[in-house]
């Protein structure tokens, strides 16, 4: 479920504790096709920018949409949309054009639950404006794709009051740095870190305001996270990347998250260089944020990483400084009830919804 277009992000719990020892992959074909890969991870998403799941936390904290995306993307101020923008979304094979406001009308809900708190939809308006004007998807013929490849359209059948309400009250505004629209991804669930972009998607010029910041109140059904691949099954999703026998998954390297940059695809053949964001799309993964174990029996032990980031027991990383991240603010520390009217639908056991878009991950309803 790993979804990485040029602007619209969804990568597709922990175990209680992984073992310490690194094991060498299993020599036997016959012990290797016993053999299962366990991946521990959390969030689902690429990452980078405004987690939806944690959008709401904040919200339900009492935090202003300001706030939420003066976090999210840092050293970013609100700004003004060009009067009169307008939006050329692929709908089907038709490229429409529709006014800046009714495109984001169309959008809201469709990426978001309407019935969360009414700061966290504020927050998807501006960051689903912004996104609108700072994607190029089309080039010269359209700006955004109407699916998940940009984020999700889906004109009027997406309105509703309280969508409505929160496009309303934040009319014409957008997300700016340096006074210029900034690109505003967003996604569903940041496991408790987002990821600079440079991580994030591989080729990518660092960003200021998008920089891997700690983000507490995030939760969600996909919060955390565990997989459990065959081998046979792993090998075959890796395809042309196992040569030889499929023998495990070695990390290198890690972001901020700590998000997978780099891995090693090992097989009895050879090992194979890999990005996280590839990993995680041939595996299925809804997140980089991953750790590899493999299970023998009742024994579960450990791949190699590299990367010097050990998961603690709650799935977080173990010795790492805040970097380019902020700590909630005295907004967070009030106590005070949600600004919406009512509580978000869906809670641990909800499941996910179904799409997902390059500006971001819709969150789960």
């Amino acid at each position: 479920m790993l979804v990485i277009g040029p602007t619209y992000h969804r990568l597709r719990s922990c175990l209680a504790a992984l073992a310490v020892a690194l094991t060498v992959p299993l020599a036997g074909a016959g012990a290797a096709r016993a053999s299962d890969l366990v991946i521990a991870g959390e969030g689902w998403g690429h990452g980078v920018g405004m987690s939806q799941d944690g959008a709401r936390g904040y919200a339900e904290h009492g935090w202003s949409y300001r706030a939420i995306l003066a976090h999210y993307y840092a050293g970013t101020t609100i700004g003004t949309a060009p009067a009169g923008a307008r939006v050329r979304v692929l709908v089907g094979r038709r490229v429409r054009r529709l006014s800046l406001e009714s495109y984001v009308r169309g959008v809201v809900s469709a990426e978001m639950s309407a019935s969360w708190p009414l700061a966290a939809l504020e927050a998807q308006a501006v960051a689903s404006r912004t996104y609108a004007l700072t994607a190029h998807a089309g080039g010269s013929r359209f700006d955004v794709y109407a699916d998940t490849r940009s984020q999700v359209y889906r004109g009027a059948a997406a309105r509703t009051p309280q969508t409505d309400a929160a496009v309303a009250a934040t009319a014409g505004q957008i997300v700016t740095y340096a006074g210029r629209p900034a690109i505003t991804y967003f996604f569903a669930s940041s496991g408790g870190r987002t990821e600079n972009v440079e991580t994030a998607f591989p080729g990518s010029l660092p960003e200021p305001w998008l920089r891997g910041v700690l983000d507490p109140y995030d939760g969600g059904p996909l919060h955390s996270w565990t997989l459990t691949l065959s081998f046979s099954s792993a090998a075959a999703r890796l395809g042309g990347l196992v040569h030889g026998r499929f023998q495990g998954v070695e990390v290198l390297s890690r972001g901020f998250s700590p998000r997978i940059s780099s891995a090693y695809v090992l097989g009895s053949g050879g090992r194979t260089l890999v990005s996280g964001a590839e990993l995680a799309a041939r595996l299925g993964l809804y997140d980089t944020w991953a750790y590899f174990s493999v299970r023998e029996g009742a024994t579960v032990s450990a791949e190699p990483d590299r990367s010097g980031r050990a998961p603690s027991a709650g799935g977080n990383p173990v010795a790492l400084e805040p970097s380019g991240g902020a700590s909630p603010g005295p907004e967070a520390a009030t106590g005070t009830s949600p600004q919406g009217s009512t509580q978000a639908a869906g809670g641990a056991g909800s499941a996910p919804s179904a799409g997902t878009s390059a500006g971001g991950t819709p969150a789960p309803a």
